[in-house]
């Protein structure tokens, strides 16, 4: 796990919308769209949409269109290899 996604899993705990991601992390849209999908393809967090207790299932296809307004919580696993480290 580098850096930027250890810092994103701690942001993960409770289930937090994408632009309170962006915010706090303060970095490009791009790089944290980019790295939320690594996490999700990892299994180490998980999508919701359109609200906080709807979880969806992973689709290469639509996460970049609709990532923004996705919600996101660490895993199991997530949460494991984050406090490994």
């Amino acid at each position: 796990m580098n850096d930027l996604e250890y810092d994103i899993i701690n942001e993960l705990y409770f289930v937090t919308p994408f632009r309170d991601l962006a915010g706090k992390l303060d970095i490009p849209e791009t790089e944290l769209s980019a790295n939320l999908e690594d996490l999700v393809q990892k299994q180490y967090i998980n999508c919701f949409y359109p609200d906080p207790d709807s979880e969806i299932e992973y689709k290469a296809e639509e996460f970049f269109q609709n990532c923004r307004n996705y919600y996101f919580l660490a895993t199991k696993e997530g949460l494991l290899a984050h406090n490994s480290r």
